[in-house]
């Protein structure tokens, strides 16, 4: 019964691109877009192995003056063939380095896609960040959009000196896409409603008004369970797909980021250390601790029922955003942003690249918007 629950969990969650966007030349270790300029020249690609015996794909983007690393965890029907040029947009602009990845059975990732996979996935990556690139847990930012809004909420939970977390567009749990539960079900995947009061750090939420795909009330409750609230991003008559088009969204994203450059570390102060070769604190060993109880969904259902009374504690604190609605008609001209956004970045006087985010986005399909939707035959999939 749970096989069969998880597995038709599974079928509507998951659409990797097929055929996939990329592939990786081995000789010389390089991500090689097919049909695309290939603007990632200074990306490095690694193959990592993850604890379930897959070898997932991942791409990073250095940037020189950077402060923060992201790890960004992609939404459904897309590979990092489609993202790497926006990633690199993203490292450019933000000023941060990042690093993408393609789940299980993604892009030229092995193995199939499943909920546990991608935990086992992220997991991966973040200990790529760590003993590769010498990156420290409190100077690394999560961002999951859409269903990459499942690992990412796993991870974070087990993180208590993580920076922050991004969540874009992202859901309550699987089934609450379709349906209106009240409660989780032991077979539901990602639930994320469950595990957002126990993330420690700052929560920014960024979602669409309009978003036909995931309800805009799946954001908002997220925000409002959130414990460490960052003003969010309610981007008016925005889709799923589309927030990048808006120039609040960059926008929002600069100040976030410059607000976390200069939070004060002293709350990460204890187990900062300066030898980038230091494995962090307890971070790396939860895994195996922790993953005890995410691995088995059946066991994760009391979690469920202690979080109803402290959602009633949390609905009582949310405040109307006044500065989020004052938006910008969406998509007249990312130029037109240009007068009110240049004091954010006196680095970037010439914000060709950023309006070229619109280019970027419109130029590939970043997720098939009726991967949710019901169909004739049960699932999409």
């Amino acid at each position: 019964m749970g096989g069969m629950a998880s597995a038709l969990a599974a079928r509507f969650a998951f659409f990797p691109p097929t055929p996939p966007s990329y592939r990786v030349d081995a000789s010389v270790g390089r991500l090689t877009l097919e049909g695309m300029p290939g603007r990632v020249g200074n990306a490095e690609v690694r193959i990592l192995e993850t604890r379930r015996g897959n070898e997932i794909v991942a791409v990073y983007v250095r940037h020189a003056s950077a402060k923060l690393t992201v790890l960004y965890s992609h939404g459904n029907a897309a590979d990092l063939g489609q993202l790497s040029e926006l990633f690199a947009e993203l490292s450019t602009h933000l000023r941060v380095n990042l690093m993408g990845y393609d789940y299980s059975g993604y892009g030229r990732s092995s193995g199939k896609p499943s909920e546990q996979n991608t935990y086992a996935d992220i997991e991966a990556a973040y200990k790529c960040l760590l003993e590769t690139y010498g990156a420290h847990e409190e100077d690394i930012i999560l961002y999951g959009q859409s269903v990459g809004s499942g690992p990412t909420l796993d991870l974070a939970m087990r993180l208590p000196c993580l920076r922050a977390v991004v969540l874009h567009s992202p859901i309550l749990s699987g089934l609450r896409v379709m349906y209106p539960l009240k409660h989780t079900y032991w077979f539901d995947i990602y639930k994320n409603i469950d595990k957002i009061p126990q993330v420690q750090c700052p929560v920014l939420v960024i979602h669409g008004t309009e978003d036909d795909v995931v309800d805009f009330s799946h954001g908002k409750k997220l925000w409002e369970l959130s414990k460490e609230k960052y003003e969010p991003l309610w981007v008016k008559g925005g889709n799923h797909c589309d927030l990048e088009l808006f120039p609040e969204y960059i926008r929002h994203l600069k100040k976030f980021i410059s607000a976390m450059e200069q939070s004060p570390a002293t709350r990460n102060e204890s187990t900062k250390s300066s030898d980038p070769s230091d494995s962090p604190r307890p971070s790396i060993g939860c895994f195996e601790i922790s993953r005890k109880s995410t691995d088995q969904g059946s066991k994760s259902t009391p979690m469920t029922d202690n979080k109803e009374k402290h959602r009633h504690s949390t609905d009582q604190r949310e405040k109307p955003i006044d500065s989020t609605e004052k938006k910008e008609k969406p998509r007249k001209s990312l130029d037109n942003s240009d007068k009110k956004s240049n004091h954010m970045d006196n680095h970037e006087k010439p914000r060709n690249s950023i309006d070229r985010f619109g280019e970027i986005m419109r130029s590939v399909s970043l997720c098939n918007i009726n991967c949710f939707r019901p169909t004739a035959r049960g699932f999409e999939g």
